[in-house]
């Protein structure tokens, strides 16, 4: 059982759903839509408008990993998904508390693996923008890396055009990991440093280095809206399987997919017992 948690800021409406996950069931704008909007499937967390993403962000890979002298085990947590996936903040319930225009979302008993953690989202809608802070504390007994994220599920219509500017893009294999990080150069149908239109089929790729700011144009059907993240959050994943889907994410995370198995761990932050990491990412659109 879902109860929804409104908040409104003159036109814009957000729509919380702390059991399902901590997420966001919709964010609309004088009834137009800037994320894609829940339908009510309470069975499935990934049908709401946007997830969090914590104590990790998409697959890891090869079981588990190692980490300072030691092995950790971490299992497969998703229904259909032969890795783990995008931690467990996303499956568990979440407490609410809220005023007008201000939520707060808390989590104080993530453990997914060696994981355990705290976790709290601090949400403020304003007339124009929606931002939420994330922060994420490490609860266990050895240093960890954390990464963490959020994953917005936008509409896509004809109209559906995007921009940022990155570094580099990993290509991924057949299972939905990295293979190697290339030149924007190299896949020039997947260069959005201007505005275009999402490819018509597949891409679910991490682009690096990205500048901390996108850009998404929609028709009269959606709200055109900017993506904004804090520095840490310099990895976005663009995920759309097809031109007949009517939705397509733009994710802003601290680290590639499988950071734990490439070299260096890039974006991943270690965390000794009790330290916390922050991250933050606002939502904004014009106001007429």
């Amino acid at each position: 059982m879902v109860t929804p948690v409104e908040l409104r800021s003159g036109l814009a409406q957000a729509v919380l759903a702390p059991e399902l996950g901590g997420g966001i069931a919709r964010l609309d704008v004088d009834g137009r839509a800037v994320l894609r909007p829940w339908k009510g499937d309470d069975t499935n967390t990934f049908s709401l408008g946007c997830n969090v993403l914590v104590p990790f962000s998409n697959r890891i890979s090869k079981g588990g990993f190692s980490w300072a002298g030691n092995h950790y085990t971490v299992e497969p947590n998703l229904e259909g998904e032969a890795l783990p996936i995008h931690g467990d903040g996303f499956q568990k319930p979440w407490t609410v508390s809220k005023d007008k225009t201000i939520a707060e979302m808390k989590l104080v008993d993530g453990a997914i693996g060696p994981w355990q953690y705290h976790a709290v989202q601090n949400i403020q809608l304003l007339q124009g923008s929606m931002e939420i802070e994330l922060v994420v504390t490490n609860t266990g007994s050895h240093s960890l890396p954390f990464g963490c994220g959020f994953h917005p599920w936008f509409p896509r219509n004809s109209g559906t055009r995007i921009s940022f500017d990155a570094k580099k893009i990993w290509m991924e294999n057949a299972q939905f990991l990295p293979t190697k990080e290339v030149a924007l150069s190299a896949v020039p149908q997947w260069d959005f440093r201007s505005e275009s239109p999402l490819p018509a089929g597949w891409i679910n790729n991490a682009f690096s280095g990205w500048r901390g700011v996108a850009h998404i144009f929609q028709n009269e059907d959606a709200v055109s809206c900017m993506v904004e993240a804090s520095a840490n959050l310099n990895t976005a994943i663009v995920f759309s399987p097809s031109q007949n889907a009517d939705f397509f994410c733009f994710e802003p995370v601290s680290h590639p997919v499988d950071a734990v198995h490439l070299p260096g761990s890039p974006g991943m932050k270690e965390l000794a017992p009790q330290q916390s990491m922050n991250a933050k990412m606002k939502i904004s659109w014009s106001v007429k």
